[in-house]
């Protein structure tokens, strides 16, 4: 039983416990942190059944958005409403005492859990998710080909560009510790979407996204192209980098996209700034970032319009986007489910945050499933693009093997 604390917990301590809330609560919840930020927050929705909404972002209550990357028949996405909202700061993190009310009655009776007792609870919440991967999805020569088979499409001119994924599936040890994970991740990669949801009879993920999808905050509206991908190597990697001419067309494609849907909607007042080199986690990206103020161009709903026309991005399925999304449903082999879809928080203190779900892994089973794809250009070498995958996987798939990494 919890009784009168007073004094600070480790953020591990409180991590643990907003794990402990939702994993016992028989309902939907996410915890995030937001690039370049010490905010940690969680939003808990405890019905049984996930509830799903259509895409009109402006008109929805706080909560946390899930969309898979497959377009959707009923147009709606997986949203878990912010029926109990939690922030706090992880360089100050609070005593039970300094925890919302709702949090001290759900803790009042409960015995605190263990981080194997967490873990146990995770195994037993993703037995009954839903993953559907194949043994396609696994195998390089099978990638190996699905680059090929892209690199002639786009030889033949039925495609500019194409984004095969692959998976790759790796045990959860025993000695796992979700709450040391996610902290690990947020501390080594700062600049990135770190998250974890669980959707009852439907998926629990956890990834390190480092590309925003959409943003809106007050009046102005945020996207970028991110594509390229390298190793960082060095001491200096953002100086040391050389893009070959691969990397920079395949990026440029992509703003060339994100134009394209500007010009759809008739917007032309629009700042675009780089491209330029970032770093998230061990990889190197180029990207260029766009800025919009929604009120002086008359675009209020820009954030819904935007994620319309954006998802899926060229950078994670193609272009044209019809014909590369057609393309991956035939060959690709796999249901991608949530892998380069999007999701984030929604309406929470006047912001909303949407990123394209990217490093991430699927928990199901005592296994992780990770995810990974790879640009395709005509330039391609398919061995380059699978050794690219590999990189990619690594980046959430270590720390599933070793917390502590």
């Amino acid at each position: 039983m919890y009784t009168n604390v007073t004094t600070k917990h480790t953020k591990t301590e409180i991590l643990q416990l907003l794990l402990q809330l939702g994993l016992t609560s028989g309902g939907s919840f996410a915890i995030w942190r937001k690039p370049k930020s010490n905010i940690v927050e969680i939003v808990l929705d405890e019905t049984a059944n996930p509830a799903k909404v259509e895409l009109s972002i402006e008109e929805l209550d706080p909560g946390f958005i899930v969309h898979p990357f497959a377009d959707q028949e009923d147009k709606k996405a997986y949203f878990i409403k912010a029926n109990k909202h939690l922030s706090f700061d992880l360089n100050n993190p609070p005593g039970i005492d300094e925890l919302p009310e709702w949090v001290k009655i759900q803790l009042n009776n409960k015995e605190r859990l263990s981080s194997e007792q967490i873990r146990e609870l995770l195994i037993n919440q993703t037995l009954i998710s839903k993953v559907q991967t194949s043994k396609l999805s696994e195998d390089k020569t099978h990638f190996i080909q699905l680059v090929k088979r892209g690199i002639e499409a786009i030889q033949r001119k039925q495609l500019e560009k194409v984004v095969p994924a692959r998976t790759k599936t790796v045990s959860i040890p025993s000695n796992f510790d979700l709450s040391c994970t996610l902290l690990s991740l947020m501390d080594s990669y700062p600049n990135t979407f770190i998250n974890f949801f669980h959707l009852p009879h439907v998926g629990t993920w956890i990834g390190a996204s480092p590309e925003t999808l959409i943003e809106t905050n007050g009046d102005i509206f945020t996207t970028m192209s991110l594509a390229g991908t390298q190793k960082a190597t060095g001491d200096n990697p953002l100086k040391s980098v050389a893009w070959t001419q691969k990397e920079i067309e395949e990026q440029a494609l992509v703003s060339r996209y994100i134009v394209s849907c500007f010009k759809k909607i008739r917007l032309r007042e629009y700042e675009e700034h780089g491209p330029k080199t970032v770093l998230a986690g061990n990889l190197l990206h180029l990207r260029s970032d766009f800025k919009i103020n929604m009120q002086e161009t008359g675009f209020p709903e820009l954030g819904s319009i935007m994620l319309s026309l954006l998802h899926p991005t060229s950078a994670v399925c193609g272009m044209p986007r019809c014909e590369a999304h057609d393309f991956l449903q035939e060959f690709e082999g796999f249901d991608r489910s949530f892998f380069s879809g999007f999701l984030g928080p929604v309406n929470i203190q006047g912001s909303t945050s949407i990123y394209v779900n990217l490093r991430t892994a699927s928990l199901h089973d005592n296994e992780a499933t990770l995810y990974a794809g790879a640009g395709v250009t005509e330039d391609s070498d398919p061995e380059k693009e699978w050794e690219e995958t590999e990189l990619k996987c690594q980046i959430i798939g270590k720390f599933i093997q070793n917390p502590s990494a």
